[in-house]
C-alpha cells in the first residue's frame, strides 16, 4: 500500500528519479535519502507533517494535548482509523475488541521520520484483528528495497482534524469492557497524570490550547508561519509592549516542534479557559497585521534587539 520499490524509481512515469528531491520532504536527493541503503531509518525529517492542512493540529496533539482523538480522512481502506494522543502502554496502534482502530501519536520515535512511522501504524491498524496491539513501529518494518509510505500518502492533504478532547482516558476501552492487568494499571497512571486542557475556540485562532500545568496555566499556540517571520512579528509586538495576551498574562517564550514554532504565554489560573479566547483572537489579529507589514517595514534597532531576546527564550523539542 502506497509503497514504491527502489527499482521502479528511475524512469517510471510519476516516479522519483535518484537525483530528484526525495518525496519524504527531507530536502535531500532521493539517492541520498530513502533511496539509499537504510535510508528510511537514517533520514531526519525536521518538518514531518509539511503539506498537510492539519499540520499544526498534529503537532499540538503529539506534543502537549493529553487526551484527544480525531478520525483520519484516509484515501483508501474500509476501516475507519482514529488518531489518538496516547494509547495503553504507549502503543503505536491498537484495534479494540469492538473493531475500532486507533493509532497513537505520542510514542517513542524509532526513525527520523515521524510521518513514516505514523503511516506504518495506520497501515497496520487497517488490517489488524480486533484485540490486537502494535507496541512500536521501527525502520525494520519496511520491506527491503521500498519507499515506505508517509502520512501524506495515506490521508487527504486538505482535510483538517476535528479533535475531541477528554478529561480522562476512559475511551481506551469499549463501554462494556472493564480494563484489567497492565491495561488497567496504564489507565490509572494516565488518568492521574492528565493535565486539564481546553482548545481556544475563537475566530482566527487555530491549534491554540489552554493548559493547566498545576502551579501555572499556559496558552500554547502552534503557528504555521515560517519561524523567522513569526519571530520578527513577535519581536515587533514585544518592542511595542503588545506581546502579552492581557494584563493577567506574560509571554513566556516558545518551543520548536516538528519544524513549527509554538509561542507560550503564562496566564492567570483563576480565569476560565474561555476567558482567554478573545485575548488570543486579538493577539492573532495583531500578529497578522505585523506579519503583513514586515516586507515593507524591516525591523528597526529596538525590534532587532527584542528579536534576539526572544530567540534566547526558545527551546527545541525532539
Amino acid at each position: 500500500m502506497a509503497k514504491r520499490t527502489v527499482a521502479e524509481q528511475p524512469g517510471t512515469e510519476g516516479g522519483t528519479g535518484r537525483r530528484q528531491p526525495c518525496p519524504c520532504g527531507s530536502g535531500k536527493r532521493y539517492k541520498a535519502c530513502h533511496g539509499a541503503a537504510g535510508g528510511a531509518a537514517n533520514v531526519i525529517v525536521s518538518r514531518p507533517f509539511a503539506g498537510l492542512a492539519a499540520e499544526c493540529e498534529l503537532v499540538a496533539l503529539r506534543e502537549f494535548v493529553p487526551s484527544a482523538t480525531a478520525k483520519l480522512s484516509l484515501r483508501s481502506g474500509d476501516r475507519v482509523v482514529t488518531l489518538a494522543t496516547v494509547l495503553p502502554m504507549a502503543a503505536a496502534a491498537m484495534v479494540r475488541s469492538d473493531g475500532q482502530a486507533f493509532v497513537g501519536l505520542q510514542v517513542q520515535t524509532r526513525s527520523g521520520d515521524v510521518s513514516r512511522d505514523l503511516a506504518r501504524a495506520v497501515e497496520w491498524a487497517q488490517q489488524a484483528e480486533p484485540g490486537a496491539s502494535l507496541p512500536a513501529v521501527g525502520p525494520e518494518d519496511a520491506p527491503e528495497g521500498t519507499v515506505p509510505a508517509r502520512l501524506q500518502d495515506l490521508v487527504d492533504p486538505d482535510a483538517l482534524l476535528d479533535a475531541e478532547l477528554y478529561d480522562d482516558f476512559s475511551w481506551w476501552m469499549p463501554d462494556d469492557v472493564e480494563p484489567t492487568g497492565d491495561v488497567a494499571l496504564s489507565l490509572e497512571r494516565a488518568n492521574a497524570a492528565i493535565m486539564p486542557t481546553r482548545r481556544l475556540d475563537a475566530e482566527g485562532v487555530h491549534s491554540a490550547y489552554w493548559v493547566d500545568a498545576g502551579e501555572k496555566a499556559h496558552v500554547r499556540w502552534v503557528r504555521p508561519d515560517p519561524e523567522e517571520q513569526l519571530l520578527a512579528a513577535l519581536a515587533r509586538l514585544s518592542a511595542r509592549g503588545e506581546l502579552a495576551l492581557d494584563a493577567d498574562s506574560r509571554y513566556a517564550g516558545s518551543f520548536r516542534a516538528h519544524g513549527l514554532l509554538v509561542p507560550v504565554w503564562d496566564v492567570d489560573r483563576e480565569k476560565h479557559a474561555r476567558e482567554w479566547e478573545q485575548p488570543a483572537a486579538a493577539m492573532g489579529h495583531r500578529l497578522e497585521e505585523v506579519l503583513t507589514s514586515l516586507d515593507s517595514e524591516p525591523l528597526d534597532a529596538a525590534e532587532r534587539r527584542a528579536r534576539e531576546g526572544l530567540r534566547g527564550r526558545q527551546i527545541t523539542v525532539r
